[in-house]
């Protein structure tokens, strides 16, 4: 039954998308579909909107859908197969999946069932609809995406590109790290114990070798080529090699030294490929890749990369120790304009570094709090907009996936194009930062085993320096207090009182305790919002 249910799924997505032959690419994170879109014409928008299983879209520089953790992951499979089956026939929309609601609609559609021609239709003029607020959101995501696009930004993104496929071992491994500490503290299952601990470590031993294949991979090399000189960083024999007059050490430099070397190893290659005659690459390509990077390598990057990580683990550890509550504070209020800026994914390969060098990133939990000041504020705006039923349905669908941390919904379809409460969430964040950095600089230090969950997700990763039960008290605390400074200062500050009134009507621009409908003022088509209309066309990406 789930297999015909997330087939269901893929099949409601694909004529939505244009079909088979409008895609060229296909690949997922932990919440989104992400679809290389050939014609963007032919995508409707609404439509998908309208689907249950999404919680919204986001165009960025892929399409992407917005399905929620686990959902993704099991309906990626089944649209990848649908795609295989329909490649090289012309698509044909199911009834099930155009149904919800057409990209357009004709000028004298009929008011009541039908949804608005287009995302921004008029309305009321004493009212606003979740679907003006989602044409709001979506105008400012396109803006912030052209701001977005400058050569730095779009490098961090590729930068993130190479971790985000890591993100499910990270996790997988994670969990079984913390499974492991239990027993171990326990004193349980001791014959299970190393088993254990062999699962956990294994992937983060050689995770140096992933990140220089996927490295080589995003910027255009033979993937292999840059899991090999990355190999080398990971290789126990480099005990024996000294560089700058100190013996190396396994896995010195880590996933930044590989990096830097499989960036090496992708301009080498190209250069190769330039220079050596056809009939001599397959030989002399590869073996001049390995060779200069592999030097490169051993006798420069590790030794440098290894600083680097040295100072990022020493720099956060001391700024959580000496002004966790004031660094708390700064970081959670921020992170969510960082993410709009796209500055948000220079933190991926600190968070894997902390991880691999520590066992745990102690930034992740703080960040984290920005979407509980989000799910606060929107709590708030539920509860002061009694009457504008659009909106409040919006929230009502958004909120289960804001507690489990997927957040594009209620930001992009509420609190931005609110504006202010966008900001009244920030501060939650901002109080639920400086209260987990304060039991940082306390010594009760709150770390994440794994990188992508954020709210409730996060507990089963939680680890710190402390008992498991403490650090989860101080991490639930913490949203806590982001729930609950969102939700105040939205509650008393996230509205004027004129755009309270003009916000707190029913969509057709009536209170809802009226039985019969006004129309006198209401020049566009009656909406009728679906509670899958979350309103959410843009998106912000953590993971």
């Amino acid at each position: 039954m789930p297999e015909d249910k997330n087939r269901a799924i893929a099949a409601a997505l694909l004529p939505l998308v244009g079909g088979a032959g409008n895609l060229t690419s296909i690949a997922h994170c932990m919440t989104r579909l992400r679809l290389g879109i050939q014609d963007r014409s032919l995508v409707q928008d609404e439509a998908l909107k309208a689907l249950p299983a999404v919680m919204g879209v986001v165009e960025d520089d892929t399409y992407q859908i917005v399905l929620g953790p686990g959902t993704v992951a099991r309906v990626t499979p089944e649209f990848e197969r649908l795609v295989a089956e329909s490649r090289g026939t012309p698509p044909v929309p199911e009834p099930e999946a155009a149904a919800p609601a057409p990209a357009t609609a004709p000028a004298g559609a009929p008011p009541a069932p039908t949804p608005p021609a287009t995302a921004g239709a008029p309305a009321s003029d004493a009212s606003t609809t979740a679907d003006e607020l989602a044409a709001h959101g979506a105008a400012l995501k396109a803006r912030q995406k052209s701001r977005n696009a400058t050569p730095v930004k779009l490098f961090l993104r590729r930068i993130a590109n190479i971790f985000v496929p890591l993100i499910p071992a990270l996790i997988g491994c994670g969990i079984i790290a913390g499974i492991n500490g239990l027993l171990t503290n326990l004193g349980q299952l001791p014959s299970v114990v190393p088993a254990l601990a062999a699962m956990a470590s294994g992937f983060m031993s050689l995770i140096a070798v992933f990140v220089g294949y996927n490295t080589a991979k995003e910027f255009g090399g033979t993937p292999i080529l840059g899991g090999a000189v990355a190999a080398v960083i990971v290789f126990p024999g480099v005990t024996h090699i000294s560089a700058f007059s100190q013996h190396l050490s396994p896995g010195q430099g880590g996933v930044l030294g590989a990096l830097a070397a499989a960036l090496l190893a992708v301009q080498v290659e190209k250069q190769c490929r330039k220079a050596v005659p056809e009939a001599l690459d397959v030989l002399v390509t590869p073996t001049v890749t390995v060779l200069v990077t592999g030097l490169v390598t051993l006798f420069g990057l590790m030794y440098v990369a290894g600083e680097v990580a040295t100072a990022i683990g020493t720099g956060a550890n001391w700024l959580l120790a000496h002004g966790g509550a004031f660094a708390g504070l700064v970081l959670g209020g921020l992170f969510l304009p960082l993410v709009m800026l796209g500055l948000h994914q220079a933190l991926i390969p600190l968070h894997t570094t902390l991880i691999e060098q520590q066992g745990y990133t102690v930034l992740l939990p703080i960040l984290a709090m920005a979407g509980a000041g989000q799910v606060g504020a929107a709590i708030a705006v539920y509860l002061r907009l009694p009457r504008n039923r659009s909106i409040r349905r919006t929230i009502k669908s958004a909120l289960p996936a804001g507690f489990l941390g997927v957040g594009e919904p209620l930001i992009y379809g509420v609190s931005l194009p609110l504006g202010r409460p966008f900001i009244t969430a920030c501060l939650g964040g901002a109080a639920g930062g400086a209260f987990v950095g304060l039991f940082n600089q306390l010594g009760d230090a709150v770390g994440s085993t794994a990188i992508g969950p954020s709210g409730w997700a996060l507990f089963p990763l939680v680890k710190g320096n402390q008992p498991l039960a403490t650090t989860l008290v101080v991490y639930a605390l913490g949203l806590a207090v982001g729930y609950l400074v969102g939700f105040l200062a939205t509650y008393f500050f996230g509205f004027g009182k004129q755009l309270r009134t003009e916000l707190n009507a029913d969509p057709d621009g009536t209170p809802a305790s009226t039985p019969t409908p006004a129309t006198a003022t209401a020049p566009g088509p009656t909406t009728t919002s679906s509670p899958t209309t979350l309103g959410a066309p843009g998106g912000v990406g953590t993971h």
